[in-house]
This record gives C-alpha cells, sequence and structure tokens, in this order.
C-alpha cells in the first residue's frame, strides 16, 4: 500500500500537543503529514511546513496587521481565506491526499472554508467540538466533508479526546488510500428526488438516460442532500440537471431546520447548466419530527414519515409563496430552464383520492407559477401525475431536445 499524505491544519499554539498526536497516529499507521499553522499570537513548539506567515501572506495580509486589527473574528477570516487559497494550490500540485482540521468554533470556521476549496474525493475530515450542530449552517457544508465530535477536547490531551484524534487521523488516512474519485468518463446528470415510496420519476429516468450515454447521480433532497447538489452545480459538474424535489426551498422559507440554504435551486442556473426543474412535494414542510411544530404552522394537517421526520401540508396561501419563490430562484438563470408543471399532482399522497390531496392547493400553485413564471424559463404543463410515465416523457422530450442542439453538451 502507498503512502498518502495528509495535510493536518490548525492553531498549534494553543493545540500543538494535539496536533503533534494526529500528526504521530498517522505517520505510525504508515502515513505521511503535511502540517499548517493557522495560529495567529503565539507559535508552535516546532516549525510546521506551512508556516502561519505563509498563510496570512496567501490571503493578501500578515501576522502583524491582524494582530494590530485587534479582532479575533476578522484575524481568523483572513487566515481563512489564506488556508483555503493554499489547500487548493497544494492539492493541486500534488502536495496531498486527504486533509485534517481540528478545532473548536474558531476553527471550524476556517475548516468549512478550507474543505469547501477542495473537489469532491478529496477526503475532508473535520474533527470539531461542535460537530453536527446547528451553528453550522447547511449551506456551509461541501458534498463530502466528515465530521468527528471531538470529545473531552475543548483544552489539552487526555484519554477521552485522544479517542477522538486517533479515529480521525485512521479515518481520513483510510479513505485517502481507498477513495474512488470521480472520473469523467461519462457527462453527469444531477437529479433530486425523495424515496420511490413518493416520488418514482428516477426509476425510469436513470436507465433511460444511461441509455443515452449519460452518468445518473440522484440526490436525497433532505437538506444536507440538496446542499451537496447546489454545491456540485457551483463547480460545474453537472452536464444537465433534473431538479424535481424542490421542496427545501418551501422548507427554508418556512423556517425549517431541514435546509439546503437560502441558494438552493440557484447554483446551476448560476453557472449556465442547463435544467429541468418540477415542484416535487412543494405542498410539504418537512420538521423535525422530535420536536414541536413551529407556531406559525400549527393547525395545518401533517404526515409523520417516522420517527424523524414530519411532513406539514401548507394551505394554498402558503403555496403561493412557494410558487413565487421558486420562480424568483430561476429568474437568475444564465442556461436553458425548463419548469415542468405536473397538474395530476407531485407526490404519491399528493395523487386522487390520497390522504394528502388538494386539488383547490394545487390550483392556486398551479395559477401563481403561471402568473410569476420568469421569461427566461419556459413552463410546460402536463395533466399527467409527477410519478406518471407521461411525465418522464416529456422530461425525456425536452432532454433529448437540448441534446440534439447542442444546449446539453455530450463530450
Amino acid at each position: 500500500m502507498t503512502d498518502r499524505t495528509i495535510l493536518v491544519v490548525g492553531t498549534y499554539d494553543t493545540k500543538d500537543d494535539e496536533l503533534t498526536y494526529i500528526a504521530d497516529v498517522l505517520c505510525a499507521q504508515g502515513g505521511a503529514v503535511l502540517s499548517m499553522d493557522v495560529s495567529v499570537l503565539g507559535d508552535p513548539s516546532r516549525p510546521t511546513d506551512i508556516s502561519k506567515h505563509d498563510v496570512a501572506e496567501a490571503a493578501g495580509g500578515s501576522i502583524a496587521g491582524a494582530i494590530a486589527a485587534g479582532d479575533e473574528n476578522y484575524a481568523m477570516q483572513m487566515m481563512a481565506r489564506g488556508a483555503s487559497a493554499l489547500a487548493a494550490r497544494l492539492h493541486a500540485e500534488g502536495r496531498f491526499d486527504g486533509v485534517l482540521v481540528l478545532g473548536g468554533t474558531m476553527g471550524t470556521d476556517l475548516a468549512l472554508d478550507v474543505c469547501a476549496a477542495l473537489p469532491i474525493g478529496v477526503p475532508k475530515y473535520v474533527v470539531s467540538t461542535v460537530a453536527f450542530s446547528p451553528l453550522i449552517p447547511a449551506d456551509r457544508l461541501p458534498a463530502d466533508i466528515q465530521m468527528i465530535l471531538w470529545a473531552g477536547g475543548l483544552y489539552g490531551l487526555n484519554s477521552v479526546c485522544k479517542a477522538s484524534l486517533s479515529q480521525a487521523a485512521g479515518a481520513v488516512l483510510g479513505a485517502a488510500r481507498a477513495v474512488e474519485r470521480p472520473a469523467a468518463k461519462r457527462p453527469l446528470v444531477g437529479m433530486t428526488s425523495f424515496g420511490k415510496s413518493f416520488l418514482r420519476y428516477m426509476v425510469t429516468l436513470k436507465p433511460a438516460l444511461e441509455e443515452r450515454g449519460f452518468e445518473v447521480a440522484v440526490f436525497h433532497a433532505t437538506g444536507m442532500g440538496g446542499r451537496a447538489f447546489e454545491s456540485l452545480a457551483a463547480q460545474g459538474a453537472f452536464a444537465c440537471v433534473f431538479d424535481f424535489a424542490t421542496q427545501e426551498v418551501g422548507n427554508h422559507i418556512n423556517g425549517s431546520a431541514i435546509s439546503a440554504g437560502e441558494d438552493r435551486l440557484t447554483a446551476a442556473g448560476l453557472h449556465g447548466t442547463p435544467q429541468l426543474v418540477a415542484p416535487g412535494c412543494y405542498d410539504l414542510v418537512d420538521l423535525a419530527g422530535w420536536q414541536p411544530l413551529p407556531p406559525a404552522l400549527e393547525g395545518l394537517p401533517s404526515h409523520a414519515h417516522n420517527r424523524l421526520l414530519t411532513s406539514v401540508v401548507l394551505d394554498a396561501p402558503r403555496r403561493r409563496i412557494v410558487a413565487r419563490a421558486l420562480a424568483g430562484r430561476l429568474a437568475q438563470a444564465r442556461g436553458e430552464t425548463a419548469f415542468l408543471l405536473p397538474l395530476g399532482g407531485c407526490h404519491a399522497l399528493d395523487a386522487e383520492g390520497e390522504e394528502l390531496r388538494d386539488a383547490d392547493g394545487l390550483s392556486a400553485f398551479a395559477a401563481e407559477l403561471r402568473a410569476s413564471c420568469p421569461p427566461n424559463v419556459a413552463l410546460h404543463e402536463t395533466p399527467a401525475h409527477i410519478n406518471d410515465p407521461a411525465f418522464c416523457a416529456l422530461a425525456l422530450a425536452i432532454f433529448d431536445d437540448w441534446c440534439a442542439r447542442g444546449v446539453v453538451r455530450h463530450d
């Protein structure tokens, strides 16, 4: 097994012992370490491969300037810019194979920027005292970031925190050795959906697109999945997107924590990627099933999906708001955009005769969408349900036309 080099990032003035321990574990397992110091006030016990002065210079500043500013937030944001720029450059030069960043709130803030600067397939591990915390917004998370809770790690080494640190070292080294990075053998189509019990179009569309020579990646649009989708779309990873589960937009504007961020439904359009969009589950707001309903949504019908997830069914006025939000985001698109509106229903429980069917609510949504649809978006209405073969046939017809006209690149 060939060695892999791990970029280890942290504030060596306050976390020297912990970072040195991580490096020792990596080396004992046959890995190599490239160390980066992002501290400001103090110095490490021994020089790092990339000094804090190198990091500050990469951000266009200096350590002396950061200290003189007298603002720790300003200083750490400067170091985050420098560390991110250096990480991207060093990886492009082939200097490391994975990254491990250690920190509390300051270090985690910086870690998210460093990880976001690296492409998918580069193992990204953050050991943090606030891992999985609501302090971390969805739109700061790269598509394949891994977080490990740093238990007992606020100050100094001990047997509890060593358990976390040693696992993190082994995890990032093992990932760097095992990872199969994306290979651009076929153009990639990004698709959003939920489980087959609610939305089933991917069962038809995925093999149909593969027969046309495309690879298909389906993202579970429950906050984190949509975030990964947006992250890759912003990088231009997709030849085309089938964004048919846009419920996360409604989640966000209704205050749900199950959010993919304010910029959901924008990255593909801003990048100029051709996009087919549909309102899968637009009428539902997903909430954590173990929390009480927010006061603003009390009194609305709800459906318990499982112990983790409850969906509230929006009334007609709120559906109109969702329609305007979808239209507003798509108005920013620079590439070809089609909106498919299935008038037969937008998820399994929205079909005729099903428990969450609200024909008047769907009519209100459709009317608002027609009124607010921007001129850069082609609106395609169909009497079909979103799970019907006719809906898939419409999507494929638009896609095939785009391929024939060169809107979707096949090279």
